[in-house]
């Protein structure tokens, strides 16, 4: 049974960065919303040890915010307050919290006056990053002050006799500078957690999982080719080998050689039941017009969702009855589409989330994984390189990456910009760096010039960004001159573009794709 830290969620921008930092320290971490009841806490206790608990930080005020199960502070397992949760364990237990007279928000210097437990090992003076207009202004009884700012007593608190902690900053965020020391401190120091979560370990625990809950049973899987898809798959596969029947629905927005590459890969693999369905032409007649990218996103749904029934029904007449729906569905797809977080707002929909809406029951292997682990469960299963280390694809494919309407010759621009975008990409020896690196059709035209004549013709914007987790990402800072290679192939083999730019936005503000 693995060790695990369990992070309450209270709205915080940071929030599943929590989760990530705790499991980058080999100690299994899960979020859950804020008001979780004791009970189902101790229903997490069944699978896993747990070691800790939590409190993220969050943007409203303690005197009206959101509550956790007071019972919680009960269970005798050290908590750790961030922020939001900081000043809620004060304000619950007795302490006083109100209106700072400055609100702080970014980089500060902690002075540190007692540096034991969660600040062991660090100087008197630690970089911190503060996010917060309310203060600690007093201690409950039996807590005592380890550190301070210039303008706020109680930065960090503890009280160890009832195993509490709190900080006033983010600690999970890279701008505080040995954040990852204070946790790691908190995972192994204070919940004497051992570090033994591993992909190995998840890999057999998974296995079993599927074998109970699937027995004899047939599982039916959208498989893109992916990461996520492909790696769930496997996974599903070990467990109950030809019982899982896969199926690449090509909705024609796919890249070049997609199908095909995908059939052979599986094939290889051992998968006795791969099935190609080629319904472009009804994908792409739905979409004609529509410009707006949620309701391509709807559209696409909708209609694999139709197309994917229809081959179900086939085979279920050829098979027998299919219990199952497999998807390939990870941690950071359920937080994109609002899920499980009351707090999160809807940010878009992905494929894999309204394909649960199915009347099959669903069997979800990485729900709990982000993509870096999702890679590490691949390399456990002995899969081939060019599937896991691929870059990832978005489900509704080239659609969003065709800003307005989608066509044909608009479709044929991207896969041929898609392709040398690729090959001057390993040229440069630079794949594996980066996370996602692809074109976008903008529907703008400008003027240039080109052999003596004027042309006026469209725009195709580069969009590569490097990230771990898809939470965040920065844009890419690829040589000059591999993005000049690029452009000028672009420009020069592709009819109808003659001018191509470079998206230096991050995530956030942007996202990582257009639409």
């Amino acid at each position: 049974m693995s060790d695990a830290i369990l992070v309450l969620d209270f709205g915080a921008q940071y929030a599943q960065l929590i989760t990530r930092r705790i499991r980058e320290l080999s100690v299994y971490s899960e979020l859950l919303p804020y008001d979780t009841p004791l009970e189902k806490i101790n229903e997490f206790r069944k699978k896993y040890e747990l070691k800790g608990i939590i409190l993220s930080g969050g943007p409203a005020s303690v005197e009206t915010g959101p509550k956790m199960d007071k019972r919680i502070f009960e269970i005798g397992l050290p908590i750790l307050g961030l922020c939001y949760g900081h000043q809620l364990i004060a304000h619950e237990l007795g302490g006083e919290v109100r209106a700072s007279k400055s609100r702080e928000y970014g980089k500060k210097n902690i002075h540190i006056q007692k540096p034991e437990g969660l600040l062991e090992g660090l100087s008197e003076k630690e970089r911190v990053w503060m996010s917060h207009g309310d203060t600690v202004y007093k201690l409950p009884e039996g807590f005592e002050r380890q550190a301070s700012t210039s303008t706020i007593k109680n930065a960090v608190y503890q009280n160890k006799e009832k195993g509490l902690y709190g900080v006033q900053f983010h600690p999970e965020v890279r701008h505080t500078k040995h954040g990852m020391k204070m946790l790691e401190n908190f995972a192994f120091k204070i919940c004497k957690s051992t570090p033994n979560w591993k992909m190995g370990n998840f890999v057999e625990k998974t296995v079993k999982e599927l074998k109970e809950k699937i027995g004899n049973e047939k599982v039916i899987m959208a498989l893109s080719g992916g990461v996520d898809s492909s790696v769930a798959a496997a996974l599903i596969h070990k467990a109950i080998g030809e019982n899982l029947h896969c199926v690449y629905v090509n909705h024609g927005l796919v890249r070049e050689g997609d199908p095909e590459k995908t059939k052979k890969v599986f094939e290889q693999l051992g998968f006795e039941h791969f099935y190609l369905e080629d319904a472009s032409e009804k994908f792409l007649g739905r979409l004609k017009g529509i410009r707006d990218p949620e309701e391509k996103r709807r559209i696409i749904s909708e209609e694999f969702v139709k197309v994917f029934k229809e081959k179900a029904k086939s085979l279920e007449g050829k098979f027998g009855k299919i219990k199952f729906l497999g998807q390939g569905t990870i941690y950071p797809d359920r937080i994109e589409s609002a899920q499980p977080s009351k707090t999160a707002a809807k940010i878009k929909s992905h494929h894999n989330i309204i394909m649960g809406e199915l009347s099959f029951e669903l069997v979800e292997p990485l729900d709990e994984l982000y993509k870096d682990e999702v890679r590490k469960v691949g390399e456990e299963l002995g899969m081939p390189k060019e599937i896991i280390v691929q870059w990832p694809f978005p489900g509704p494919g080239l659609a969003v990456r065709c800003v307005g309407e989608v066509t044909e010759e608009k479709l044929s621009v991207l896969r041929k910009a898609d392709r040398i975008i690729e090959e001057e990409i390993r040229k440069a020896g630079i794949y594996e760096s980066i996370w996602q690196a692809f074109p976008v059709y903008l529907p703008v035209k400008t003027v240039g010039v080109m052999g003596d004549h004027r042309t006026y013709e469209d725009i195709i914007a580069l969009r590569m960004v490097e990230t771990t987790n898809a939470m965040a990402a920065n844009f890419a800072k690829v040589d000059w001159k591999v993005l000049e290679k690029i452009a000028s192939r672009i420009v020069n083999e592709i009819e109808g573009i003659n001018r191509v730019v470079y998206d230096i936005t991050n995530k956030p503000p942007a996202t990582i794709e257009f639409e």
